[in-house]
């Protein structure tokens, strides 16, 4: 059977529409028959940095006043607990020419040297003290002997040493006697000899016309008057 061509015509007309329309549909996203869109993913959002709130700045206070000191001459004032006033140390009484007295407490004691009576106490006359037993004075080339701090005997001429064999000064001790000696270094006699010094030093007789090498010669009566009296340990001081 033949088609009328009108008929087909229009068939053909209202399917080019139909495309013509469809197309625009699809371009502007409601095309007909077209597939379902796929859901479109959307990126999670990142999440944003936590940003710290900026501090608060803290309120300036105001400075503290210092209180003032009060004057070193203001009273305690009267309202002041009984427990303060009586902790409070009390005022050293004046002495009245405008020092303090120390407390009687702080006093710190007074050490006062003490001097012994024997060597404080000379032989009145000698150069020696009162425990001296034989007492020589070089200057003055004199002798004595001293019994309980007075003189016994003397003063008394004697010969001492020179200036090449001096006579030793200082306090010594008798060590030993003899009434009859000769030196064996100078070959010389040393009648009633009473030593007491290292050396060979003593009491002894001799002349007095010549110096002795160390030794304090004495004249006969003298040089037996200290070999009797003189004991070994007795003190012996040369001045």
């Amino acid at each position: 059977m033949r088609a009328h061509p009108q008929g087909a015509r229009g068939a053909a007309i209202g399917a080019a529409l139909a495309a013509i329309v469809s197309t625009v549909l699809v371009g502007v996203g409601f095309g007909v028959g077209a597939a379902e869109e796929a859901p479109v993913s959307v990126p999670a959002a990142q999440a944003a940095p936590v940003v710290p709130a900026p501090a608060r700045p803290a309120p300036e206070r105001a400075p503290l006043e210092e209180p003032a000191a009060a004057p070193a001459t203001e009273a305690a004032p009267e309202s002041a607990p009984e427990s303060a006033r009586r902790s409070a140390p009390e005022p050293a009484a004046s002495t009245g020419a405008g020092t303090s007295a120390p407390a009687a407490t702080r006093e710190a004691p007074v050490s006062v040297p003490v001097r012994s009576a024997a060597s404080a106490q000379f032989v009145p006359g000698t150069p020696c003290t009162v425990t001296a037993r034989a007492c020589v004075d070089l200057a003055g080339r004199t002798s004595w002997l001293i019994e309980n701090g007075a003189v016994r005997r003397g003063p008394v001429p004697v010969m001492i040493g020179d200036e090449i064999d001096p006579t030793p000064q200082g306090t010594f001790q008798v060590e030993w006697k003899a009434e009859q000696w000769t030196s064996r270094e100078y070959l010389t006699q040393m009648p009633y000899a009473v030593f007491f010094a290292e050396g060979g030093i003593a009491f002894h007789e001799g002349p007095q016309d010549t110096n002795s090498a160390g030794c304090v010669k004495l004249t006969h009566e003298n040089a037996m008057a200290w070999f009797e009296y003189l004991q070994v340990g007795d003190e012996v001081q040369i001045r």
